[in-house]
């Protein structure tokens, strides 16, 4: 048990990790540089990594995106029998159709005008070939700003992730899910089980740290200050030799202004325990709610400074366009989006892969 002013009890689901990761670096490599270096090393190997996962994991993001897919199917009817006296009736079909998918009125008329635009201009002769300006168009709107999707960790260990979002976002179950992705790519996890407020919360996590074999930090008394908690688990993490530790916080409505305030606060604390900390904050956004996610994003970012978002639910939504306003808007990645309820279908976003889910 951690002896401290809020009495934390650190709970190990399994003793047998060693306390310190082996070192990463050069024998030539000068001393006062070796544990950065290093770390920066299993840092990039990590990311690259999930980034390969991504890769492989394309039927996974395929069968996640079927409503949304059902939904564009009608493009593909609409494109088969196209002819040039037609474009007008078709493009405004197809407008609706990526509205009713939650691409928002902004892109849809930006993709729709440069469709007709080049069709007019002679450029494109085709359904296909329409079929295929489309999607580049929509593709280039996720990765035109040059938006790094895998997780940016820095040079120092423990990296910390804070997750952040509204109650009943999936915002604990997306930290699980991560935590059990990090560790299967060889990363030594801390748990930090920072939403104080709702009574089960600590549970929850507790049972995904058995569930995925990391170990977590919990509050021991009720109405513990999440910074508290959040700093020592920071503090163990820095003095256990974890490579990273996953900072589950409150979910609180973004009208919620005194909870707002409460995010800053653990911010404050964790760089305090590790400088440039946290490396990440990530949002947690129920897919379901489409465009309507919007507004809560502008508010957290504005807040903390969100740097990822972590969408989730889209596998029981027709409403994937969202993913590509929510980019577009906000000039923030999406990082992560959840495709199911199993433990594995958490996913790295990757841009190409969602295009072609969502346009077979």
């Amino acid at each position: 048990m951690l002896t401290h002013s809020l009495s934390l009890q650190l709970l190990s689901k399994h003793p047998s990790f060693s306390s310190s990761s082996p070192p990463l670096v050069l024998s030539n490599t000068p001393s006062r540089f070796r544990c950065q270096a290093g770390q920066t090393g299993f840092f990039t190997k990590l990311g690259r990594l999930i980034k390969e996962k991504a890769k492989s994991d394309v039927d996974k993001l395929f069968s996640g995106f079927t409503k949304t897919r059902e939904n564009l199917a009608v493009i593909d009817e609409l494109l088969l029998y196209w002819n040039l006296s037609d474009t007008d009736r078709i493009l405004d079909e197809l407008e609706e159709a990526l509205l009713v998918s939650d691409f928002g009125p902004k892109i849809t008329i930006k993709i729709v005008e440069s469709l007709r635009d080049d069709i007019y201009a002679g450029k494109l002769k085709s359904g296909s070939e329409i079929k295929d300006a489309l999607k580049k168009s929509v593709l280039n709107f996720l990765t035109s700003k040059g938006l790094k999707t895998e997780l940016q960790l820095g040079f120092r260990k423990p990296a910390v992730i804070m997750i952040v979002g509204v109650n009943g976002g999936g915002k604990t179950t997306s930290l699980g899910k991560l935590a059990n992705r990090l560790k299967k790519e060889g990363a030594k996890i801390l748990m930090a089980a920072g939403d104080t407020f709702r009574a089960a919360a600590s549970d929850q996590l507790e049972i995904w740290a058995e569930r995925t074999g990391c170990e977590i930090v919990v509050a021991e008394k009720e109405k513990a200050k999440a910074s508290s908690v959040l700093s020592q688990a920071v503090k163990k993490g820095k003095e256990g030799g974890f490579d990273i530790v996953l900072c589950d916080t409150s979910g609180r409505l973004h009208t919620n202004y005194s909870l707002m305030e409460e995010l800053i606060s653990c911010k404050k604390v964790i760089s305090k325990v590790v400088a440039g900390a946290p490396n990440e904050i990530l949002l947690v956004l129920d897919g379901t709610t489409g465009l309507n996610m919007l507004p809560q994003a502008r508010e957290f970012n504005e807040v903390v400074g969100v740097t990822g978002f972590i969408l989730t639910k889209l596998d029981g939504s027709a409403r994937g366009g969202c993913v590509v306003s929510v980019v577009d808007e906000l000039n923030i990645p999406v990082k992560f989006v959840g495709v199911g309820e199993g433990v594995d279908d958490l996913q790295p976003f990757d841009a190409e892969a969602f295009v072609d889910a969502i346009f077979s």
